[in-house]
């Protein structure tokens, strides 16, 4: 299979899932541009990160958080998707909740949550489904907005057989100029493959848990029945 991948990634991790029996290509489709946002306290704040940028950017800017649970200005930080609780994980913190995707996160917040207050660093393009739930349930929300999504357009001048997305931001861009004409087309999950749906009325094969390593399984999966 000749897959074409909508984001760099690192050949070994690819390789070490796929093996030789593809030719994998990468194409980026949207540019990451860190903002500039000058701290502010967080005390007795949860923190809820949904992306490795978001991770990054706080960091970068020079925001502090505490996890000292033995003091009562802690904070506890909740995210989405392992590649981000890994990335806390460097900077040397832990995470208290880690879901697949920003509805797990809100039901689970709504649920077992609601009387903590919440500081969500984020980009310019996130989904605004924390934005919209956690407010009607009277939880406190404050997004800052910590990285832009530009999308790129790129125009593909080759032909593979499958294609994989890893956003929404990514799939609206891959499509303004390109079709979406490919014998297998991949979704890292849910809210991705929704946004494709969008654009063809193709089998959209859709990652379980919303990181790379299921993503590749399938992708290997499937192409084991073909």
């Amino acid at each position: 299979m000749d897959i074409l991948f909508t984001k760099k990634l690192d050949d070994k991790e690819v390789s070490k899932i796929l093996g030789t029996e593809f030719s994998t290509h990468f194409l980026e489709v949207i540019k990451i541009n860190l903002k500039t946002v000058a701290p502010f306290p967080l005390e007795r704040k949860s923190l809820i990160f949904t992306s490795v940028n978001g991770v990054e950017s706080f960091f970068k800017n020079g925001f502090k958080a505490n996890e000292n649970f033995a003091e009562k200005n802690y904070s506890k930080i909740y995210c989405v998707g392992k590649k981000t609780k890994l990335h806390l994980r460097k900077y040397g913190f832990g995470v208290f909740k880690t879901k697949k995707n920003a509805k797990e996160l809100s039901e689970f917040i709504i649920e077992n949550c609601a009387k903590e207050s919440f500081v969500h660093f984020c980009g310019n393009l996130a989904m605004d489904i924390l934005q919209k739930k956690l407010p009607l349930q009277n939880i406190g929300y404050r997004k800052v907005v910590v990285y832009d999504t530009e999308l790129i357009y790129p125009k593909l001048e080759t032909k593979h057989d499958a294609i994989a997305f890893f956003s929404p931001s990514g799939v609206r861009s891959f499509v303004q100029n390109n079709p979406l004409d490919f014998k297998y087309i991949f979704s890292i999950g849910e809210t991705t493959s929704l946004e494709i749906s969008k654009h063809t009325s193709q089998k959209i094969f859709t990652g379980k848990d919303n990181d790379l390593n299921a993503l590749l399984l399938l992708v290997k999966q499937e192409e084991k029945k073909d």
